[in-house]
């Protein structure tokens, strides 16, 4: 089901007030982000996109926020409800995996809350030694 979709990792192609919306009011890890960040965060990432052929509609987004040698964190993942379980989000992740491989990046980190399987099938794990990894949460 997945030909009648394709990628792209140009940023002029991201439907911001889409991505946007879904972020701010559907996912659970950014919820009430304002347009002014979002569109902040865009500027300042690597970009993809899942987009109908047809009708050039946007169905997916993820960003990247990259040195482009060392490190990478994939964040913002988001398929629309009405396109998943039809590898749409396969799709995407894939895109984002290969448009990072040349760079020789030592480490990518993500994190998920309902999404492992996904990640696991692309070469993502656990961490070894999760008690390393501190944050800063404001």
């Amino acid at each position: 089901m997945t030909e009648r979709y394709g990628t792209s990792a140009q940023t002029a192609r991201v439907d911001r007030a889409r991505v946007h919306a879904w972020l701010s009011q559907q996912s659970y890890w950014a919820q009430g982000r304002s347009r002014e960040t979002q569109d902040a965060a865009i500027d300042g990432s690597r970009n993809y996109g899942v987009y109908d052929e047809d009708t050039g509609e946007q169905v997916a987004y993820a960003r990247v926020v990259t040195d482009g040698v060392t490190f990478a964190w994939l964040c913002d993942v988001f398929v629309a409800p009405e396109v998943r379980g039809r590898g749409v989000g396969k799709m995407l992740v894939a895109a984002v995996i290969d448009d990072l491989e040349p760079l020789g990046l030592k480490r990518t980190l993500l994190s998920t809350g309902d999404a492992h399987g996904l990640y696991a099938h692309y070469g993502f794990a656990p961490l070894a030694d999760p008690s390393k990894m501190m944050a800063r949460v404001r």
